[in-house]
């Protein structure tokens, strides 16, 4: 008996949702296929490839498509010494990057424009290589954190369209 009414109730709830109109964000009706057909370009450098990267995985770009939009991104980075030591050396550095970008239908229309800023830290080694390991992780990490928060904006500005 307890099983038929939790069978039932699982038909009842699938049914009323289906009947809802409810597509969901991330299926091949919602926004989500649009976003497989971004063709992404960044800045010639490592900060601008990692973010290129970055979006494409996050758009699931499909490279057998034609892209329905151009995504182009500019992208200035500042790093900051924070806290300091005996020797009068930074102990960590806080890397600030901002990303402007405008996302252009390839059919022509109008584009959407949006900027985004990421903060994020990374200690100071004393070793010349850890130091570069340090500051290229940190990179690493603002690039993912810009290409989910600009993800999150072409969600947003593909839904309204």
């Amino acid at each position: 008996m307890r099983g038929r009414v939790l069978s039932l109730s699982v038909v009842c709830g699938a049914l009323l949702t289906s009947a809802c109109g409810f597509t969901p964000m991330y299926g091949e009706t919602g926004i989500g296929s649009n976003l497989s057909r971004i063709a992404v370009s960044a800045p010639d450098n490592r900060l601008g490839y990692r973010l290129r990267e970055q979006l494409e995985d996050a758009f699931g770009w499909n490279g057998s498509a034609a892209p329905l939009y151009r995504l182009t991104t500019e992208v200035q980075q500042s790093r900051r010494p924070l806290g300091r030591r005996i020797d009068d050396t930074a102990s960590r550095y806080e890397l600030t990057v901002h990303a402007a970008w405008t996302l252009t239908p390839t059919a022509g229309g109008e584009p959407f424009k949006g900027e985004q800023t990421t903060v994020t830290t990374y200690a100071a080694a004393d070793q010349p290589y850890a130091a570069i390991a340090a500051q290229q992780d940190g990179e690493n990490r603002a690039a993912a954190d810009l290409a989910r928060l600009i993800r999150l904006d072409m969600m947003r500005a593909l839904a309204g369209r």
